[in-house]
């Protein structure tokens, strides 16, 4: 599992959490901080998963790009 992805999901908590507080607050900006926190967190995440993908086919070739 990458850091990304880790992040990633914390950063998508992080923002549904913002998103709850602004609501609750009828606060639209920070409605809108957590639109933004969760959607960082959703590409961060998927970055995560294309580093493990091309890690995985890396290996699968044989070609494992984090030899040294």
């Amino acid at each position: 599992m990458e850091k990304e992805q880790v992040t990633g999901k914390l950063d998508q908590l992080k923002g549904k959490v913002k998103q709850g507080i602004g609501k609750a607050t009828d606060d639209p900006g920070l409605q809108g901080e957590g639109v933004l926190d969760e959607t960082k967190g959703k590409l961060k995440q998927a970055y995560g998963n294309l580093k493990d993908t091309i890690k995985d086919s890396d290996k699968a070739a044989g070609t494992d790009v984090n030899k040294k």
